[in-house]
């Protein structure tokens, strides 16, 4: 996979404006006001954008399975059968998400499928373009959990008994949205994956880069953590003799940042949802929930973190007098991708005149499960000011282009 050049595959160019043209349609399903999207995974909102993308799977000639998790997978066959090379990612949002996250991939992947039937052009291998469930985790924990169960690293009774945060289970509403699929779960072969993102971050847009060539995902670590406290008077009852629950929440929020800080590095720390109880301005909370995501590149530094926070968790709440209880939401190692991929995606942007740089990937995302069972690897394009999971979240039409364009010449080379 190395010693890219021009060949007569490159004549073979996407049309970027068709490309934008899905990208905002898909927009519009679950539309939120500035120009977001809410299309939280197994809701309404995302049945309706399931149902237009399985649409133009089926326009576009694929063959569309669905299995039991309700990952969804659009095959266009080869000169030879076997195990196709995947492109794909997720169509779910967060409650504030923006047009691009997770959708350019699904999208960049069907347009190579239409690209290529326009050319009559028949890979030797199958193509597959890929969208898996629940990706974003804001309704159900863990996240990735579809392309984690397609892996064959979560059972599937598990993931279908998860209950989400408005206590709805997935299996209810696979059936209620109509997509419990029938087809395998667990370990599907798969020749290679390769997904187009946008960064999601700072980087290329501020150093001027057009691609990402995405050499890992860094592991992460979510808890949350419950604290019990006494509930009493704000104004009546002295500091030393409170049982706060506010309190601790607060403080293991801010030594999470504070350990961020001390180990340096990749190392990053988010307290993303805290939630007090009785919530009121005049009352000592007895209870509070707060969760902590750690995230970091290196196994030995992510574990070192965790160990800290729960250390301190625990002196803290002994100290206030307060219980103290933790779950484990999410937890993954880091993941290195197949370096002759990465070479294969740095190589072929740099043939198509592209800025490159090699990076790691601040956020979670399928190919990191996939990489679990055939070789992978990402494109990164640039968002615009580093924004996303936010209703400004943009990426130019000429950085979508070159970035499906990649996509489409790393797709025909692996698929010979």
């Amino acid at each position: 996979m190395t010693g890219v050049a021009i060949s007569r595959t490159q004549q073979f160019r996407i049309d970027a404006r068709r490309l934008a043209a899905r990208i905002e349609t898909l927009g519009g399903v679950g539309a939120i006001a500035g120009g977001g999207v809410c299309r939280l995974a197994l809701s309404d909102e995302d049945r309706a954008g399931r149902d237009l993308v399985v649409g133009w799977m089926r326009e576009l000639g694929l063959t569309v399975a669905i299995d039991a998790i309700g990952n969804v997978v659009g095959v266009r066959q080869g000169l030879e059968s076997g195990p196709p090379v995947m492109a794909g990612s997720h169509i779910d949002t967060v409650s504030t998400g923006g047009r691009y996250d997770g959708n350019l991939g699904v999208l960049a992947g069907l347009e190579v499928v239409r690209t290529l039937n326009e050319a009559g052009m028949v890979t030797r291998r199958p193509l597959a373009v890929a969208f898996f469930t629940n990706e974003e985790g804001a309704r159900f924990s863990p996240d990735m959990m579809g392309s984690l169960v397609f892996v064959g690293g979560l059972p599937l009774d598990a993931a279908l008994a998860t209950v989400g945060i408005d206590g709805a289970s997935v299996g209810d509403c696979l059936q209620r949205i109509g997509y419990a699929g029938t087809a395998r779960c667990g370990n599907t072969p798969v020749h290679a994956y390769v997904e187009l993102h946008i960064e999601q971050g700072p980087v290329l847009d501020a150093d001027g880069f057009t691609i990402g060539a995405v050499e890992g995902v860094q592991g992460i670590s979510w808890t949350e953590f419950t604290v019990g406290g006494i509930a009493n008077h704000a104004g009546t009852t002295p500091m030393r003799l409170r049982h706060d629950a506010g309190y601790v929440a607060c403080a293991i929020a801010s030594h999470a940042r504070a350990i961020a800080r001390e180990v340096g590095g990749d190392q990053v720390a988010t307290a993303g949802a805290v939630a007090l109880s009785p919530n009121l301005v005049n009352v000592i909370p007895f209870k509070a929930v707060i969760t902590v995501d750690l995230r970091n590149t290196d196994e030995a530094m992510l574990q070192a973190a965790e160990h800290r926070l729960h250390a301190y968790a625990a002196e803290v709440a002994a100290a206030e007098g307060v219980t103290l209880s933790h779950r484990t939401l999410a937890r993954f190692e880091p993941v290195a991708f197949d370096p002759a991929v990465v070479n294969l995606v740095e190589e072929t942007a740099r043939a198509l005149g592209h800025s490159v740089r090699r990076m790691p990937s601040g956020a979670g995302h399928d190919a990191q499960m996939l990489a679990r069972i055939c070789p992978a690897a990402m494109i990164f394009v640039p968002s615009a000011d580093g924004i996303s999971h936010n209703v400004q979240e943009f990426t130019s039409l000429p950085d979508l282009e070159a970035g499906a364009n990649v996509l489409l010449q790393v797709l025909l080379k692996l698929a010979a």
